[in-house]
């Protein structure tokens, strides 16, 4: 265990989790998959990167774990924070205490060696983050990146993408030369200020339609204009993504997932009660079988293939 070290102060103006989530008025369908979310520390005792572009609150593994049972999650996806740079310790630590309930998407360095991710394979991760986002990283060299796909896809693991929707026709041929599948948070970031039906969520899809590549619905959020408050008097949380999302559901329904983003780092305006994000998925999936797919089927195939629902 890493020797207890003194806490830097949090980022000014940061948005602490909600720590009182309301219980969602949507039943999830057993064995859901939460596939986005993180752990910040605790800063004591997993220390964040010299190199980090913020410093968080703390969110352990134990109330990641919590709130997987208050929303009636079965499983997680833990993805590397930045604030912890390439070291992995915090996340792997969460995954060895859930008892088999978690998967691990990792950040590592172009000089990782094999005998490295043996051990990070063997503790649950399937999975590195290429971060494109510019606030959140100096640079993401292609080079580097692609030496680091080359030595992951023997194990089968697959490469997960954060980039915004502008940049996409800057990185569309990079991304699909890299060697393994693709997962790419929240839809790619749209603008939703434009048409769902638009040129620029129509280029999004085409990439994911070309491609080996699965989409997270995740982070309304993130994205919305309207926010998380009832519109016209109906309980529709985050209703301008909505058009998105359904539309990334209904034309790939077998390679999109779903993850609240707990705890919702650098976000700047609102907190969400994740309570409402469970709720916000029967306005994307409208059926049964789609909220199964997205739910349990499709994360049991990437992350649990030997115990397939």
């Amino acid at each position: 265990m890493p020797t207890a070290v003194p806490n830097s102060p949090i980022t000014p103006g940061w948005l602490d989790w909600y720590h009182n989530p309301s219980a969602p008025t949507f039943t999830l369908p057993p064995g859901t998959v939460d596939t986005h979310c993180h752990i910040f520390g605790p800063q004591a005792v997993f220390p964040f990167a010299p190199e980090r572009k913020y410093t968080p609150c703390d969110a352990s593994k134990k109330q990641l774990f919590a709130l997987r049972d208050h929303l009636g999650v079965s499983r997680n996806v833990i993805v590397q924070a930045t604030c912890h740079g390439a070291d992995n310790t915090a996340m792997v630590d969460a995954l060895q205490a859930s008892g088999g309930r978690a998967r691990g998407i990792a950040a590592v360095r172009p000089d990782i060696g094999e005998h490295e991710l043996l051990a990070l394979d063997a503790a649950g991760v399937r999975g590195v983050r290429f971060n494109f986002v510019r606030r959140l990283v100096d640079s993401s060299p292609e080079d580097d990146l692609s030496l680091i796909a080359k030595k992951i896809a023997p194990l089968g693991w697959h490469i997960v993408l954060y980039f915004e929707s502008a940049d996409l026709p800057d990185l569309e041929g990079f991304f699909a030369s890299l060697p393994t599948p693709l997962v790419v948070d929240h839809m790619g970031r749209p603008d939703v200020t434009r048409p769902a039906d638009g040129p620029e969520f129509s280029r999004f899809l085409r990439f994911v339609a070309a491609n080996d590549v699965w989409v997270k619905v995740t982070c309304p959020e993130r994205l919305s204009e309207t926010g998380p408050a009832a519109l016209n008097g109906e309980h529709r949380p985050y209703a301008d993504v909505v058009p998105f999302a359904r539309r990334a559901v209904e034309e790939f329904p077998d390679r999109v997932l779903w993850g609240t983003d707990w705890p919702h780092p650098n976000l700047t305006d609102h907190m969400p009660d994740d309570g409402l994000l469970v709720d916000y998925v029967p306005q994307i999936a409208v059926t049964a079988e789609q909220r199964q797919r997205l739910l349990v089927d499709n994360p049991m195939r990437l992350y649990w293939p030997s115990e397939e629902v």
